[in-house]
């Protein structure tokens, strides 16, 4: 019987030294001992453009929640490279996502079942319709997203890297027959009837690494008017995402406004 007990605790002291039980993996449904992150040298450009789209990569994903409809990706893509350079396994608990800092660790609930999981984003997409997040396919079969192939999801930011990394050039895809339209979103920050006035704050907010604001001319009955904006930005909660960081750096007028 010693003997017994003995080879049983041999035997989890074995699967604590070399390998975590999958249900015990703290990227599946617990972020209790999730690893700090730093921010990947690639995948995290200030912004990027997709079929014609372009993407704002978020410097902070701190408080980053959204709803919307998740899908799945897997054997095609099974050992090929992800926008950060790591390898796609899609066995393990991974994900794409299109504006959070790669990597981040992200709470994924299906509105549809009650169940949730935490996966580490280490990869750009989806880019099809309204899809917020393409699940490996471990994650999706913990989800149940698998069979019907597309649900309902919330996420929510964990963890991200916060750690500055060198920012590589952006990369363009041509735009496709197959481009979705849809009217851009931008941050206004300040409107003026001085040109030195909106380049003033033009100059502030790239000393904040807001490299995406730039200054715009309104011609109205009342004048000429100019207007410090950051964007495009194609996707609301994106855009509440970019207010609250303007607001941490100290600016307090941001507001979203539609393209013209």
């Amino acid at each position: 019987m010693r003997l017994i007990i003995t080879c049983v605790i041999a035997a989890v002291l074995s699967a604590c030294t070399f390998g975590v039980p999958i249900d015990r993996d703290p990227a599946i449904g617990s972020s209790a001992k999730l690893p700090s992150l730093k921010k990947s040298k690639l995948g995290n450009p200030t912004s990027y453009v997709v079929f014609g789209k372009r993407y704002y990569v978020l410097d902070n994903a701190q408080g980053f929640a959204q709803r919307g409809v998740a899908s799945w990706y897997g054997q095609k893509f099974h050992g090929r490279k992800t926008s950060s350079g790591e390898i796609y396994n899609m066995h393990a608990m991974t994900a794409a996502h299109k504006t959070l800092p790669l990597p981040s660790y992200v709470r994924v609930k299906n509105l549809k079942n009650g169940r949730s999981v935490v996966v580490k984003v280490n990869d750009r997409g989806p880019f099809v319709g309204n899809r917020i997040i393409d699940l490996s396919y471990a994650a999706a079969t913990r989800l149940g997203v698998t069979g019907p192939g597309t649900a309902q999801v919330e996420i929510s930011v964990v963890s991200s890297g916060s750690q500055k990394a060198r920012r590589p050039v952006v990369r363009t895809i041509p735009l496709t027959e197959n481009a979705a339209i849809d009217v851009p979103l931008f941050i206004q920050m300040g409107s003026f009837g001085s040109v030195v006035n909106a380049e003033n704050l033009l100059r502030e907010l790239h000393d904040a690494n807001e490299k995406a604001a730039a200054v715009s001319q309104l011609k109205t009955n009342n004048g000429l008017f100019y207007r410090v904006r950051v964007g495009p930005l194609f996707d609301i909660d994106e855009a509440n995402a970019v207010i609250r960081r303007l607001n941490n750096k100290g600016f307090s007028t941001a507001r979203i406004v539609v393209q013209e």
